[in-house]
């Protein structure tokens, strides 16, 4: 059973680091400021989600696990706002200077 929690850890992490490496290589290559929040705003919850979860499957049942579970909740919770947060100003802003 260790073996299986340890593949499913292995993988977490690396779909967890992989999204986060199309993240960034998406804010570098999109063209608008809209299109490159959204390849942050998605794939950086995606990408940090996995690697907590493959975090959790290696820590057992500790006061590490109850911790991390706090800040997927907490990452899960704010990272879209943030996201919508940041596009609502963006549009704000572009109609105030008309």
């Amino acid at each position: 059973m260790s073996e299986v929690i340890n593949g499913l850890s292995v993988i977490c992490l690396l779909l967890g680091g992989l999204a986060s490496i199309i993240a960034a290589i998406g804010i570098f290559r999109f063209p608008s400021f809209y299109t490159r929040m959204h390849a942050a705003g998605i794939t950086d919850t995606l990408g940090s989600g996995l690697i907590l979860i493959g975090l959790m499957l290696q820590s057992g049942w500790d006061t590490t696990l109850a911790k991390l579970v706090l800040i997927l909740l907490f990452t899960l919770i704010t990272s879209p706002t943030i996201s919508y947060t940041l596009a609502n100003a963006a549009t704000t802003n572009k109609d105030a200077a008309k």
